[in-house]
Parts: C-alpha cells; structure tokens; sequence
C-alpha cells in the first residue's frame, strides 16, 4: 500500500519545521529546499527511518523564462529530483531554484546516490546547470564541442552550429547553420498565437 500524502506531510513538518515548503497538487506532494540547505536536506530524506528515500529516480532541470505569471525577479531554473522510499512505499518531489541565472550551481548529490551522476550530466548538458563536487561533469548527449544548452527556452530550434565529418580534413568540422528557420508544427495543431512573442497563458485549472 502506498504511504498517504497526508502522513507524509505530517512526518516531513515533524522533522524539517519551517525551514522548507510544501506544495500539494495533482495527488503529488513537492517539497521546496533552499539552494543552502539542498544536500543537508537531501541526506535527511535518505536517513531519516521514517522517511527513508532510498533510491533517487530522476533528476531534471527546469526553465521558467516563458512561465506565465512568473514574477519579474523571480528565479529563472530549477532542479527538481524524485525520491522513491522502497521502504514505506513513498513518492516525493523536491524542487531547488538555482540562485543565479548566469552561473547556476547546485551541489552534487552523487555522493548520497550514485543513479544521480548521468543525471545530472544531462541537466547539466541541457540546461547549463553545474553541479558542485560531481566527480566526472561533461556533457553526455551532445558533442563536446557544443554550443549552449538546447532545452533552455532561448536555444533556437536550428542551433548555433552545425558538425560534418570532412573527408579532405579527415576530421570533424564545426561550421554555422545552413538550415533556413522554418515552421516544425503543423498548422492543425498550432495555437491561435503560434510564433507571437508573448506566450499563450495557461488554462487554468476551473477551464480544463
């Protein structure tokens, strides 16, 4: 039987108090860490025995540039992992904002789960984000010669560069992007405002 969010959320206020936040939705139940607190946090979820998040199953960046309603200072990414007590049968998301936009770093936890070191290489390699004290942090699906981070929400759909093998060079060549921009969608499914500059809102949840 699955552990109860609200026996989860009465433990998880029982250990960690005011210093953290929780957000119910859609049957989930997320906990906010402040970027300073991300590892202490995170070792506390593994060891606490009525908690015991043993296993850690994902990890993802997030980019809230195009968020609608999202405040003018507020932070651009975040790192957000999902946890898995095999113990208690229990679920929970955490979600970290990354401090700066230009340089965001957050720590490491390859050290309270090994799963987490590909992981996040690939936040890493698609959304800019370093993560302090990783052992091995390089890209893992893109080339090493890469230019930005495609999963940020300013990243054009056509890249910055293109690469080619040049049998005369006998080597990899890096060269600009010959491809015209074009529309991928199609017109079927396109939203009313497709390719305008402003966002289409959400709905909200009294209109889905």
């Amino acid at each position: 039987m699955r552990l109860p969010l609200s026996h989860l959320k009465k433990t998880l206020t029982r250990i960690f108090g005011e210093s953290v936040v929780l957000v119910e939705a859609y049957r989930e139940l997320t906990l906010e860490v402040p970027m300073a607190q991300l590892f202490a946090t995170m070792q506390r979820l593994r060891d606490e025995p009525d908690l015991s998040f043993d296993a850690l199953i994902d990890v993802a960046g997030v980019d809230y540039e195009e968020f609608t309603g999202r405040e003018p200072d507020a932070p651009r990414f975040a790192v957000v992992y999902h946890l898995l007590s095999i113990r208690n049968n229990g679920r929970l998301r955490v979600r970290v904002f990354v401090e700066s936009e230009t340089e965001p770093v957050v720590s490491s936890l390859v050290s309270l789960w090994p799963s987490a070191n590909w992981m996040e290489r690939e936040c890493f390699d698609m959304y800019g984000i370093a993560f302090e004290g990783h052992p091995d942090l390089r890209r893992i699906l893109t080339d090493y010669g890469f230019t930005g981070h495609p999963f940020r929400k300013d990243f054009p759909l056509s890249g910055h560069i293109e690469m080619r093998y040049d049998p005369e060079q006998k080597q990899v060549v890096y060269e600009p992007v010959s491809i015209e921009p074009r529309d991928n969608v199609p017109r079927i499914v396109r939203e009313p405002h497709y390719g305008d500059s402003t966002p289409t809102p959400l709905p909200s949840a009294e209109t889905r």
